[in-house]
């Protein structure tokens, strides 16, 4: 269990010296109701998902709530790398997604999660995937699994890259008013693969940050 103190700013303005393959994207699914935006995105369909197995983190690993549901479930379902930076870099990408969810639990982007674990485009990512869905007024439910996670690492150490994948397949949207869950045949449209640059804080105590997001939808590679 770690015990960090986060920076009094918890947003650095950082650059990822990383570079990627250009992908599609769209953070996830919700129901083909609920459309997604954000930064570096592309429109699909939603609906959301996954498969048990990996544990989940503590409500508060940095003293910021990142509590959820006991209907959202998010699953990681991958080893930590032996490299260090690169093992704290893909739990704070964790810790980044759900921070984004426990802000459409909240149902505001003014969480103390998302700022803790986020930056920059990273940053704008977050708090457009959560506007949208209080706009829309939907949540969501379910299981989303996360999977097949590789790291690299920048040569300067402060930065990573964090790519996975992502299956929304029993991961719905569900609306807040009523509480009907948004339910749509299975399809490739639930897979997703996800490139997070991370960054690190230099004043805090091991905390990484989300800086860039890419998403390819429909990932064949996932399946």
């Amino acid at each position: 269990m770690k015990r960090r103190t986060l920076p009094a700013a918890a947003a650095l303005a950082a650059t990822a010296a990383l570079l990627l393959t250009a992908c599609g994207s769209e953070d996830d699914k919700s129901s083909d109701n609920d459309k997604i935006a954000g930064a570096e995105q592309a429109s699909e369909t939603p609906k959301e998902s996954a498969t048990a197995s990996g544990a989940p983190a503590e409500d508060k690993p940095d003293g910021v709530d990142l509590s959820l549901p006991k209907d959202m479930n998010l699953v990681f379902d991958w080893d930590k790398p032996a490299d260090k930076n690169e093992a704290a870099a893909m739990e704070d990408a964790a810790n980044y997604v759900r921070a984004i969810y426990h802000g459409v639990d909240k149902r505001t982007s003014n969480v103390a999660a998302v700022t803790a674990y986020s930056t920059g485009d990273g940053l704008r990512y977050a708090k457009t995937q959560i506007d949208d869905r209080v706009d829309g007024g939907w949540t969501a439910t379910g299981t989303r699994r996360h999977y097949q996670a590789t790291t690299r690492s920048a040569a300067n150490g402060t930065s990573a890259e964090v790519a996975f994948c992502v299956d929304s397949s029993k991961f719905y949207g569900k609306e807040v008013k009523t509480g009907k869950v948004l339910k749509s045949e299975p399809s490739i449209a639930d897979f997703d693969h996800f490139k997070i640059i991370m960054v690190k804080v230099p004043t805090g105590d091991g905390l990484w940050q989300a800086s860039k997001v890419f998403v390819e939808t429909k990932a064949e590679k996932c399946r």
